[in-house]
């Protein structure tokens, strides 16, 4: 089938290649049947906020790349007048927070700052990532925080649903591209719904943790599966698939977001101060076909959900996201029908822990191919030279190799 295309992974290069980085992500990715990575802007140093840190990123990638990669610019409070540059030079949309991101240096944005950065971009093709959760005085910290509950009540729903009437409001406003990530509560599906009706520019995500976690299954103290917008309960997760079946939501990405094993915490269980984040680059193919059957879903869906959309999401549908004549040929030889445990071992991305530790998964990974260049394969692992390119907005024409 067609190479998938993740359109949302952390690589951290440069800055923080402790928590990963080109060469571990994307050989990982190329483990998986990834065929094309879209690096996120944080939490690399410095964030991909200017053009001189783009540039700054570039200059790290070079030579690492195991699959292609293409590039999120960040906008933050101040930077408006980076944004175009950096579209010029190759970035393929923007992210921002709504909320504080994490990382001191990625500040979230105010209305008046998404106002500004959307003026600007009015009449580009630039799509606007937003992380979609606000505070709000709901989410307390009361109780253990040991227990996975009290996490969970101190991000509830309410956070991502107020986010998401403003990420409406201001698509509908400004007719810019607004996408929003890692969508986590299906209560905030109407108002996308309605949007998208009344003609915003809109598209959405989801994550594998989101489809393949649920609340009531996280072991108190395993702070693995802490990640922002929070896992929630199993009912949820019922109407996130409903939500890929009706066509609600566009999309399904790893939301790959590593970090050193000690930031986890893992001595202290502590899930209230513990790095959020999962890291699943690798295993996002296995996941969904693991449980999409149990909704009445295929092959076909897996396509269009990780492979054509986010190609489109991406700009780079033109040339990736399908098996067609003139297109790059990227593709995954797999058989879905062959279990296999995640197991440390097996394991390409930098930090080896995962939530999925001791899981069995269906549907194995045989072959990855990137542009007709075997990066991956299943009897001898992964090729010893990066075969990745840059896939950047100005020159995606271009298809040299790194």
């Amino acid at each position: 089938m067609p190479g998938v295309v993740d359109a949302h992974v952390h690589v951290n290069e440069p800055g923080r290649t402790s928590w990963e980085g080109y060469t571990t992500a994307t050989r990982a990715a190329a483990a998986g049947g990834i065929t094309t990575i879209v690096d996120m802007p944080l939490n690399s140093i410095p964030s991909t906020t200017t053009l001189d840190a783009f540039r700054t990123k570039l200059d790290a990638a070079q030579n690492q790349c195991f699959v292609d990669v293409a590039f999120w610019g960040g906008i933050v409070p101040g930077n408006a007048g980076e944004l175009k540059p950096m579209l010029n030079a190759g970035v393929i949309g923007f992210k921002c927070f709504l909320i504080h991101s994490g990382v001191d240096d990625f500040p979230h944005v105010e209305r008046a700052d998404l106002e500004t950065a959307l003026q600007t971009l009015q009449g580009t093709d630039a799509t606007v990532l937003f992380h979609a959760e606000v505070d709000c005085a709901c989410n307390g910290t009361k109780g253990n925080p040991e227990e996975y509950r009290t996490f969970l009540e101190s991000r509830p729903a309410i956070m991502e649903e107020k986010a998401i009437e403003l990420v409406c409001e201001m698509c509908l406003k400004y007719k810019v591209k607004c996408h929003i990530v890692h969508l986590s509560a299906a209560s905030a599906l109407p108002s996308i719904v309605a949007a998208k009706e009344k003609g915003a520019p809109l598209t959405v995500e989801t994550c594998h943790h989101y489809l393949s976690l649920n609340a009531e299954t996280v072991p108190n103290g395993n702070t693995l599966y802490k990640c922002c917008p929070p896992i929630r309960e199993k009912r949820n997760q019922d109407l996130l698939w409903d939500g890929l079946k009706k066509g609600h939501i566009d999309m399904v990405v790893s939301d790959h977001s590593p970090c050193t094993p000690d930031l986890k915490l893992l001595d202290r269980g502590d899930f209230m101060v513990a790095w959020g984040g999962v890291a699943s680059v690798q295993f996002g193919l296995s996941l969904f076909w693991t449980n999409c059957r149990n909704y009445g879903m295929d092959l076909f869906d897996m396509v269009r959900l990780m492979c054509e959309n986010t190609a489109k999401l991406a700009s780079i549908s033109h040339r990736k996201g399908a098996i067609r004549p003139g297109y790059d040929a990227d593709f995954v030889i797999w058989d879905p029908d062959v279990p296999f445990e995640v197991t440390e071992d097996r394991i390409y991305y930098k930090n080896k822990v995962s939530p999925y530790m001791g899981r069995t998964l269906q549907g194995r990974v045989y072959q990855t191919v990137v542009r007709g260049n075997t990066v991956y394969a299943d009897d001898a692992g992964l090729n010893s030279s990066p075969q990745g390119g840059f896939v950047l907005k100005s020159q995606q024409d271009e298809k040299s190799k790194l």
